[in-house]
Parts: structure tokens; sequence; C-alpha cells
């Protein structure tokens, strides 16, 4: 590799810590699938976008997610019991964008149904896990969540990608 196509590297400050810039311009050139994260405060539901959805175990399935502490839905997430995680369509653009944004109604600007065990899923996504909360781990200033997958549904439509502050969505790609 010549210098002129070598990767800049950004060490560490002196304490040990690498600075937020840097740090956030890795991540996000860092493609992710996005999903919103729903659940119900008792009165209603509530969810938010995230694209920090991992996959943790496969026996027994065990997923996580991360919620900033500042997020207007870390209140309830709190003391939450069990959520879904809607693994949004490649077509589901303006979905993630309802659920990225503050001071509204989110589900009243989409379509969703309740499942059997109460469950608020968004119609048309890739898939849907349900779950039940089984710890809330601190991490700076965020929290994440981790859930045991108990329920989901799996369907044909392409997942929607997020990176570098942009949608994508995947080709067929064949060697």
């Amino acid at each position: 590799m010549s210098a002129d196509t070598a990767p800049a590297h950004h060490p560490a400050h002196a304490d040990g810590v690498l600075d937020r810039d840097t740090f956030a311009a890795l991540f996000r050139r860092h493609p992710a699938g996005v999903a919103v994260i729903s659940l119900d405060d008792g009165e209603k539901p509530i969810g938010f976008t995230a694209t920090s959805v991992i996959s943790v175990s496969a026996q027994p399935a065990v997923l996580a997610f991360s919620i900033n502490d500042t997020s207007s839905s870390w209140p309830a997430l709190s003391v939450a019991e069990t959520v879904t995680v809607n693994l949004l369509a490649a077509d589901q653009q303006q979905v993630s964008t309802v659920f990225a944004t503050s001071g509204i109604d989110r589900f009243s600007q989409v379509d969703w149904h309740r499942e059997p065990t109460g469950e608020a899923v968004l119609d048309g996504t890739s898939g849907w896990i349900s779950g039940r909360v089984l710890e809330r781990v601190p991490a700076g200033s965020s929290h994440l969540i981790l859930v045991a997958a108990d329920r989901a549904e799996l369907a044909q439509e392409e997942p929607l990608v997020y990176r570098n502050r942009t949608y994508h969505q995947l080709l067929e790609y064949q060697i």
C-alpha cells in the first residue's frame, strides 16, 4: 500500500479514549440494518428507530440493542417487560424517519397491528421478533438492552440498510 492510499490513523487521546468524532465517523460508514423497537407503556404503544440491533445467541435466542439515556422512549423502556423488534423492509424509509422524529404520535403515521399476545407489530416489515427484557446494561450515555426472543415472523421483503446517513437497499451479488 502506498503512502497515498494508506489509511489515516487516529490515535487515542492521552487518556487512552478514542475521540467522539473519529468513533462516530467509523460507525457512520459501517452499514447496519434498520429496526423499530416497539413496546407498550400500559396506555399506548411506544416506538423508536434503532440501527444497533444485534444477534447475541442463537441458542437460546437472545438479541440486543442500545438506546440513549436521553431518548424520549427510555423512561418506558427502563421498566418494560417485553419489546418487539420490527426489522424494516427496504421500502420503509419513511417509517424509519417517523420513528426517529420526536414529539409526534409515531403510531398514527404508520400501519400496524397488535398480535394476540399484545405486541405492537408494524405492517410490511422484513420480519419481527418479540421477547422478554432480560437485562439493561449501562454503557456510557446509553443502555444495552438484552432480550430473550420468544416469538418471530419472517417475511420475504428485503431489509432496509443505513450507512453514512443514507438509506440503502441490498443488491444480489454472486461470485
